[in-house]
């Protein structure tokens, strides 16, 4: 059946670029179809239950991916209204200004991109004040250029995090906040949406106070008469004219019913492999390649950093109940200890006996893992990964997704886990134990099922690079496919690197970004949303 040209916009994907997207555009009153592939996600106790969300993997899609060479991949994502936001771990950083443009690495070269920090940096301010973030100016020691604080105080460490913060800092380091997107009022408990609770961190959040997409962006932006929302439809092919020049059709397939809709812009915000997916799939005679590809770029690139989750454990409990408050900047370019970047530490949700189950390193014996987990520091590290055309995804003769992925430029991960491994030996006496307290460092690769680590997907960027050369990108400056006239891209597929911080807020500034350009494009004008008033 044929829907007709009813929309203005279609946007394809809620989460942190389509959703942002989608409260951008909602004041205009242009008509605009947001079209979702999951539902909303139940409110019900087992999203804060750590077995069913960790070590069951109840909210993770039940997709199978295959790896390149044809075995089952079991990709660990979520499909709902937010997208993945739903789950993260609301850390929202900016990109640092160098990070724009080239930078060496011991590995290999970090692209520059088409749009300076400069061009980003009002839209980052923006972004913070719609996400709730939350954090200090002046701590980073690499904090870009800011035109204004944060629009929320820091949270607070808690005393066994607070102690670390002040072990590293007498070291001489520079530890800091981690900027967060959560509904915390320290000064009003009574009065704070979040709780501050260990459920955070990959969980959905049961009382709504975790700043996602859902809940900052396509909550208001449905209350605008002229946004629609399908739940539970997947667009399956975009259909062109007989040039190729403009999408005409979108198909969906919906509670498994075909159906067919179509706008005058179409823009594509399914996640990095997903959006590249579809346009691959979405391939015809005037793009054999698939969608937009002329360049041969569709799918490729793909990234999602080199991520450790790396647990110290030490003779005294870390009874901390919210962990993720703190991070450390100092090794994310080159330091006096090595000419090339490290990346960049913070920490995870406290990890418990539960969620140890889903892959836990192999310690002696008197380790239980419920003990494991109540006497570790829980660590999060990020390095850059850096593009290769090989790195890609592809869709195979089933119509299954491909992902395809050789680890780069690893040397600075190494040295940053050895830095973290120093640094944690140094630990001050503990007035207990003394220096025996600290036990070492463990890696833990979160395996579900054995299958994919944790963060293999959770950062993943790159694949539909931006650039001004259509030979060598398949984006223009504002997200427009260089060969459509009306398709754009808004999720971090655009990223033509991937810096070392959370790609979060970026992807959301340049939703804000885009959105502004499609406004001017149609000749609206832009409102002041209603959230503003409240920040």
């Amino acid at each position: 059946m044929n829907n007709g040209s009813d929309y203005d916009f279609i946007i394809i994907g809620s989460g942190a670029g389509g959703g942002t997207l989608a409260y951008r555009l909602a004041p205009s009153g242009k008509k605009i179809l947001l079209i979702e592939r999951g539902p909303y996600v139940r409110r019900e106790k087992d999203n804060w239950n750590s077995r069913a969300v960790n070590a069951e993997g109840k909210y993770n899609t039940k997709e199978l991916w295959r790896n390149a060479d044809g075995t089952e991949l079991h990709p660990h994502t979520n499909y709902y209204v937010g997208g993945n936001t739903k789950f993260y771990g609301a850390a929202l950083f900016r990109l640092r200004e160098q990070d724009f443009g080239e930078i060496k690495h011991y590995g290999g070269t970090s692209p520059a991109w088409p749009i300076s920090y400069d061009e980003l940096e009002p839209y980052y301010t923006e972004a913070e004040q719609i996400y709730h973030v939350h954090g200090a100016v002046g701590e980073d020691p690499t904090e870009p250029y800011r035109s204004g604080a944060f629009p929320y105080p820091a949270i607070s460490h808690e005393p066994r995090i607070q102690q670390l913060s002040d072990d590293f800092a007498l070291h001489g380091l520079k530890p800091f906040h981690t900027p967060l997107g959560v509904m915390l009022d320290e000064k009003n408990p009574q009065k704070s949406p979040c709780i501050r609770c260990n459920t955070c961190d990959g969980f959905p959040c049961l009382v709504n106070a975790k700043a996602d997409a859902h809940i900052c962006c396509v909550v208001p932006a449905l209350r605008h008469d002229n946004v629609t929302l399908l739940t539970d439809t997947k667009v399956t092919r975009l259909e062109t004219d007989g040039s190729g020049r403009e999408v005409t059709a979108v198909h969906v397939e919906r509670n498994g019913i075909k159906e067919t809709y179509s706008a005058n812009v179409v823009v594509v915000s399914g996640g990095a492999i997903n959006s590249a997916a579809l346009l691959l799939r979405s391939a015809n005679d005037k793009h054999p390649k698939g969608l937009a590809n002329g360049s041969d770029v569709v799918g490729r690139h793909y990234m999602g950093h080199v991520n450790s989750v790396l647990m110290a454990l030490s003779k005294c409990p870390n009874p901390t109940v919210f962990q993720k408050t703190l991070s450390v900047n100092d090794f994310y370019f080159s330091s006096p200890e090595w000419e090339f970047p490290m990346g960049h530490i913070s920490f995870v949700g406290k990890l418990d006996g539960d969620t140890l189950k889903a892959g836990a390193p192999k310690v002696a014996p008197k380790w239980t893992l419920d003990l494991m987990g109540k006497h570790s520091l829980d660590f999060w590290l990020t390095s850059e990964d850096l593009p290769d055309p090989n790195n890609r995804v592809t869709v195979n003769r089933d119509g299954e997704l491909v992902l395809q992925y050789k680890p780069n430029n690893e040397e600075g991960h190494k040295r940053l886990i050895k830095k973290l491994e120093s640094l944690m030996q140094q630990q001050t006496k503990c007035s207990v134990h003394g220096h025996e307290c600290h036990e070492g460092l463990f890696a833990r690769n979160l395996y579900l099922g054995q299958r994919i680590p944790l963060a293999g997907v959770a950062h993943q960027n790159g694949t539909i690079r931006f650039g001004d050369d259509p030979t060598t990108s398949a984006l223009d400056r504002n997200c427009k496919a260089h060969e459509l006239d009306n398709l754009y891209v808004v999720d971090a597929s655009f990223f033509p690197s991937s810096g070392a911080v959370n790609p979060g807020l970026t992807i959301i500034a340049n939703a804000l970004r885009v959105g502004d350009h499609l406004l001017e494009r149609m000749n609206a004008r832009r409102e002041q949303p209603e959230m503003m008033a409240m920040a």
